[in-house]
């Protein structure tokens, strides 16, 4: 059973001096550091972290936001810390998951996590449903008319195959595809 710690600054410019202080300190038997934005998924030193972890292992971080990118991630970690019974520690907010209060703590956490996410897709869902209600269209507008379709139609029936078409046109070849099957439907509905 190891104690892994796992440091992050977002930037070249910023020190980890601090949070390896605190996780030697901590007695970590390995530590893991990188300068990498919390914010994106790559990041080599955190995912190497996760791939060393093994059930009975306790991760050992600083602060929350040292670890997840966002609230929506730290309620996946929870999750996926749960199911293979790894604790974490996180020193500046005295957080234990080995502790029935830290893991209090951590899944209150984790659960108003999910409970904001689930509000903020209820909300997107309704906006989506009333901007469709007022006429707004979602996506890019097509590049094709139905003029351009009949043309590609027409040229194919003439012998003309789908990477020509797709050359003349400079559209993808599912593009072509997808004008060809319009031109169809639209012809079998009249």
């Amino acid at each position: 059973m190891s104690r892994v710690g796992y440091a992050r600054v977002s930037s070249t410019g910023q020190s980890l001096e601090v949070q390896l202080d605190q996780l030697h300190h901590a007695e970590c038997d390995r530590i893991y550091q990188e300068k990498r934005s919390g914010r994106t998924a790559d990041r080599p030193e955190f995912n190497a972290c996760m791939n060393y972890l093994r059930e009975g292992d306790t991760l050992i971080i600083t602060r929350l936001d040292r670890l997840a990118r966002s609230v929506w991630h730290l309620s996946q970690l929870a999750k996926e810390f749960e199911k293979e019974k790894i604790n974490l520690i996180v020193l500046g907010q005295n957080i234990d998951t080995s502790t029935s209060t830290g893991r209090l703590m951590f899944n209150m956490l984790a659960s108003i996590a999910e409970f904001e996410t689930d509000l903020r897709t209820e909300r997107q869902s309704e906006g989506i449903a009333k901007a469709k209600e007022n006429g707004v269209q979602f996506g890019r507008p097509s590049k094709l008319t139905d003029e351009m379709r009949k043309e590609i139609y027409f040229k194919r029936v003439a012998g003309a195959t789908i990477g020509q078409l797709a050359k003349e046109f400079r559209l993808g070849e599912a593009t072509i595809y997808r004008a060809l099957s319009a031109v169809k439907s639209f012809d079998a509905q009249e």
